[in-house]
């Protein structure tokens, strides 16, 4: 007997698989497999923060174990020459405020794989979640996805413990694969780094191993008001999960006010500002018309930075550091290793100005171009800049975001980057409402509503990693009671 299998806005799958009608369910949901107080950060530290205690401390550069200078690339590389090095490149973006600089930066050309495990309980979605602690991490564990890991992970280059339940990802049926995609992350710190953003359905038992926990995505989605504790490769995956439904109501929206445009705004059918079509093609002229020339350079030709006292540092402080760490581990694939981390100087801003227009929320997003993409540009956030100045003019609706009221400030929240690149990095997420009329596009920037948002986050290198936050922080939004 043949299955019949019928087109879903995910993609072709069977018939009863989660839709975003039960995504919505889920986003509702307070209680699940743990009650709403259950799932709070007090109660969950309680439960996790001893499980898998990790030591960091600082280490130099010339002294990393298993790490060296490689003479030939002028790049700090493993010995195995796996994971990712650190190297140099040269950037040339004529026209651009700054037209030529140069700068470290990771090389890491592996996909590895960010997966979330999905499954019903009692007939509501729950999502699979890890509570796990990077080098990076500031706090203790962070919430993360089912499956967290490199190439060099799931392959055992490390020699250390199988990845859990990574299998579920890589051997999948189609049928149940919810979301796949490659998606980028920061240009500005990796050259070409992708992940593979996953969302997969578990129709077995899963057993569930120690840091592991279910949770509605109501659940997730008010812990990701919390600073510090839902993950960047967390919030990656969540973008690619839309919760919506056949009417505003299914997320306890009135149909009004700003909840209400908001849900309307995530919802197919609608009438945007500008059509999905139009937007493509604002992107493609954008990749098109911009010239920039990346250079792989020795880390010894890196003009502005340098390396003394162990780390390597702008000769002006800015950006960012180079540092080395070494890690003692519990619960682990490897137990003990060492490793370059970057350090980014303060905390960064990343903000959505929204805007209601024709009734639906509207998102003001703008092209970024960084040298780290593999397709030149990317949709940003409204602001997207760090904490301090590299001389720069400041960046357009940056003085109405941070000065904005507090009555129209809609989310605010400071969010850790991933933990296993980055020390102690972190940026203040916003979503900030513009006053009717207050507004207009500016040169670069463009009103989208969340659907087309949604639209465009099924497709590789579309929006960078900073968007794909704030668009989860969105759907939470649509979801709190």
């Amino acid at each position: 007997m043949n299955t019949r299998r019928t087109p879903g806005p995910y993609g072709g799958r069977r018939d009863g698989s989660v839709t975003p009608l039960d995504l919505a369910s889920s986003a509702a949901a307070r209680d699940g497999m743990l009650t709403s107080d259950e799932a709070t950060r007090r109660r969950l530290v309680d439960r996790f923060d001893r499980a898998a205690p990790m030591r960091v401390t600082r280490r130099l550069l010339e002294e990393l174990e298993g790490w060296s200078l490689h003479t030939d690339s002028g790049r700090i590389r493993h010995e195995s020459g796996r994971f990712f090095s650190i190297g140099g490149v040269a950037v040339e973006m004529p026209g651009a405020d700054v037209p030529f600089w140069t700068q470290p930066i990771i090389h890491q050309p592996e996909t590895g794989v960010l997966g979330i495990l999905v499954k019903r309980f009692a007939g509501v979605v729950h999502l699979l979640m890890q509570a796990k602690t990077e080098p990076g991490n500031r706090g203790g564990f962070q919430l993360s996805p089912t499956v967290q890991a490199t190439r060099s992970n799931f392959t055992g280059v490390h020699r250390g413990r199988a990845v859990p339940y990574v299998d579920r990802f890589l051997n999948a049926a189609p049928e149940r694969v919810i979301s796949d995609v490659r998606q980028s992350e920061q240009g500005t710190w990796f050259v070409r780094k992708r992940n593979r953003n996953m969302v997969v359905e578990a129709t077995d038992e899963v057993k569930v191993l120690d840091g592991f926990v279910w949770l509605t995505l109501g659940q997730v989605y008010r812990l990701l008001a919390e600073d510090n504790l839902v993950n960047m490769d967390a919030r990656t995956v969540l973008a690619c999960l839309l919760p919506s439904g056949p009417d505003p109501g299914v997320l306890l929206g009135d149909g009004h006010g700003f909840r209400g445009a908001l849900v309307r705004s995530g919802l197919p059918g609608s009438r945007p500002l500008h059509g999905t079509d139009e937007i493509l093609g604002w992107i493609s002229r954008v990749r098109s018309m911009t010239e920039v020339s990346v250079t792989p350079v020795p880390l010894g030709d890196v003009r502005g930075w340098r390396w003394e006292g162990g780390r390597i540092s702008h000769e002006r402080g800015r950006h960012f550091d180079v540092i080395g760490v070494r890690v003692q581990a519990r619960g682990r694939e490897v137990v003990g290793w060492d490793q370059p981390m970057i350090a980014a100087r303060g905390v960064g801003t990343a903000a959505f100005v929204v805007a209601r227009i024709r009734g639906l929320l509207h998102v003001l997003v703008r092209t970024r171009v960084e040298p780290g993409y593999a397709d030149v540009a990317e949709l940003g956030p409204t602001v997207q800049c760090g904490s301090v100045w590299s001389g720069r003019p400041e960046p357009p609706f940056f003085r109405e975001v941070l000065g904005a009221p507090a009555d129209r400030i809609r989310f605010d929240t400071v969010l850790s980057e991933e933990g296993g690149r980055f020390f102690h990095t972190r940026n203040r997420y916003m979503i900030v409402e513009a006053a009717p009329g207050e507004v207009s596009e500016a040169p670069g920037f463009r009103w989208v509503t969340l659907h087309q948002l949604s639209e465009l986050v099924r497709h590789s290198h579309y929006l960078n990693v900073e968007a794909r936050t704030l668009m989860a922080c969105l759907y939470s939004l649509a979801a709190r009671p």
